[in-house]
């Protein structure tokens, strides 16, 4: 996938690619109000699949504010998310926090994520990287 957009392919759309990474994800990132799950998936393009549900954060309002967040902080990185499947899932109270604490909250996270991804496979991610300066 070319530029920062997040299309459908960015997604994680099936219940079993979901369930792949529920199964085994070796790669988390774990947070008081949120949790990444990830795993390698063989792809040359990284995806994302969004838990948030009602139960955690009641308003609908709140929800579709976190998962616009989560999307955007993913968008802008995922050049260093590539072939990584990852699943955001909500915890209680992640909607107290504001936009700029969301945003900041899912930065740390992804460069969990990414340095884990690093130490499982660190000549791949470095290549990416290299790709990515190159262009």
């Amino acid at each position: 996938m070319t530029g920062s957009a997040f299309g459908k392919s960015l997604r994680l759309l099936r219940s079993s690619d979901f369930q792949a990474v529920f199964d085994d994800a070796p790669f988390r990132a774990s947070h008081k109000h949120l949790l990444v799950l990830a795993r390698p998936s063989g792809l040359d393009y990284p995806r994302l699949g969004l838990v948030i549900a009602k139960k955690n954060i009641r308003l609908a309002v709140q929800r579709n504010r976190i998962k616009r967040i989560a999307r955007e902080s993913f968008r802008l990185q995922q050049h260093k998310l590539a072939g990584i499947d990852a699943i955001v899932l909500a915890r209680r109270e992640l909607d107290v926090f504001d936009n700029r604490q969301l945003h900041r909250l899912f930065q740390q996270q992804w460069q969990r994520i990414c340095q884990k991804a690093q130490k499982h496979h660190p000549t791949r991610l470095q290549d990416q990287d290299k790709n990515q300066d190159k262009k």
